[in-house]
């Protein structure tokens, strides 16, 4: 039989990139292999305006636009669907949204957490969504814009990609993997938490129905033919909308044996399970049990991830400097000593000068810093692996995951030589690296999988993931 080639249209954005891929399809659905093409980059970031640190939604909209609409004319993509990052969302009156989205990253959170607490403590909390405590997660986001007037003026609520999807198709629904992240969702039931939801002061009315991924949104509408070119009648799908669910269903592993790090701006590091764990242990440890494709469990934990590197880049391109990522692995592998710091501390989460926050983290415990672009890359380095191994192995003890074999290390973080050499020797594990562009793949997969190219459940995406990409091994030094 000849083999055929069938197109769907990715749009994956991420907190300092966006992009629209082709995904391709080619073979029959047992031995089908899938491919990538980038049509559209964008870049993505914080705006900050008088109220705070916002997302140019308008903008960034107009982008991933322009992407579909190539993908779909030049590719004859049968689809459209988004994932994005978690946790932020727009608030609409009617089909008007009340400006730009808030970023997660912006301090007013603080107000909400203290908001939320005083009326239902995190361990009840906890014991109903199954969440690791994040300052900015919706359900603090949404407290701290009460009186604000904006909450009050909506009635709607849509997460980013729930958003987009919104603009593209004119319906209103949320995707569950992605719902998962806000601390309203109840964990057991995966529906809406009424008693949470009072907690916070927020309208059960706002929110949209859910989805799960593989639903079909509805087709691209008028609006979107005349405004961007997207041509009408287009089907835009539900996929696992939060991009780290997205990511790991792209994962070539065995669950039974293997931990996952999905590694761009966050390392989320853990396991998948088939339910949820919400064990005093799992809270103490500040693990978070998130949605994923198929129904599975994403028991996993944030880590700062490669954030740290970009903006620490970012700081000393302004200073003048001429550095760039590769360039500083390589000078970061020849270097000597390398001191450990706390990835995960709240010093390094806002936008800004991160080589002198390192700097402050070590003398502020009268510990020697390192000096210098190559030293604190090294630093960095170290002290993401070092993070990464020893959460991995919290996971699988957690997730009951015995005996823990592999470490997958998947996104952009994949790339980095250096990071997945020191995770594998500090975890005493193999790491495997790849597919770089995990997110896509998964978006796409569940999408020919609603088309029926592909069958089957996550192991069967996965295989095909196997055949189509290269990976790299990396063993433990000895």
């Amino acid at each position: 039989m000849a083999s055929t080639t069938r197109t769907v249209a990715a749009v994956d954005l991420g907190a300092t990139s966006g992009r629209v891929m082709a995904g391709r399809l080619t073979g029959a659905a047992g031995r089908a292999e899938v491919h990538l093409e980038e049509v559209a980059r964008f870049r993505n970031g914080p705006a900050p305006l008088a109220s705070g640190l916002h997302w140019d939604f308008t903008g960034l909209l107009g982008a991933l636009a322009r992407g579909v609409a190539a993908c779909v004319r030049e590719h004859g993509a049968a689809s459209i669907a988004v994932d994005s990052w978690a946790v932020d969302y727009g608030l609409l009156r009617g089909d008007r949204l009340l400006g730009d989205p808030f970023h997660y990253r912006d301090p007013r959170t603080a107000r909400g957490v203290a908001y939320v607490h005083e009326r239902l403590d995190f361990a009840a909390l906890y014991a109903r969504t199954g969440l690791q405590f994040l300052p900015f997660n919706t359900l603090y986001q949404l407290a701290a814009e009460r009186g604000g007037g904006v909450l009050e003026a909506a009635d709607s609520l849509l997460l980013m990609p729930d958003l987009v999807n919104f603009q593209l198709a004119g319906v209103r629904a949320t995707e569950r993997t992605n719902a998962s992240t806000t601390g309203m969702l109840d964990v057991h039931t995966g529906d809406w938490d009424p008693a949470i939801l009072r907690a916070a002061g927020v309208d059960r009315a706002l929110l949209a129905p859910l989805v799960d991924p593989g639903e079909l949104i509805g087709p691209t509408h008028a609006r979107a033919s005349e405004y961007w070119h997207i041509p009408a009648g287009v089907p835009v799908l539900s996929v696992g909308s939060h991009d780290t669910a997205s990511a790991v269903a792209a994962v070539p592993m065995d669950p039974g044996t293997s931990a996952y790090v999905s590694c761009g701006t966050w390392g989320l590091v853990g396991v998948e399970t088939a339910a949820p764990v919400t064990t005093e242990a799992a809270r103490a440890a500040n693990f978070t049990n998130e949605g994923g494709v198929d129904g599975r469990i994403r028991l996993l934990r944030n880590v700062m991830g490669l954030w740290l590197l970009s903006e620490s880049v970012r700081t000393w391109q302004r200073s003048g400097l001429d550095v760039s990522v590769p360039a500083l692995l390589r000078e970061a592998a020849r270097v000597e000593e390398a001191p450990l710091f706390d990835v995960d501390d709240e010093a390094f989460l806002a936008p800004g000068d991160m080589p002198a926050r390192i700097t402050a983290w070590f003398t502020g415990r009268g510990l020697r810093a390192p000096a210098g672009p190559a030293a604190v890359t090294r630093s960095i380095v170290e002290s993401l692996a070092e993070a990464f191994a020893r959460t991995a192995h919290d996971a699988a003890r957690l997730g009951g995951i015995t005996p823990l074999r592999t470490i997958h290390v998947v996104g952009g973080g994949s790339l980095n030589e250096l990071l997945c050499q020191r995770t594998a020797d500090r975890a005493g594990l193999p790491v495997v690296a790849g597919p770089v562009e995990g997110t896509a793949l998964g978006n796409v997969l569940v999408q020919a999988r609603h088309h029926g190219w592909v069958t089957g459940g996550l192991e069967e995406l996965r295989a095909v993931v196997a055949r189509s990409v290269e990976l790299r091994r990396f063993e433990p030094a000895a």
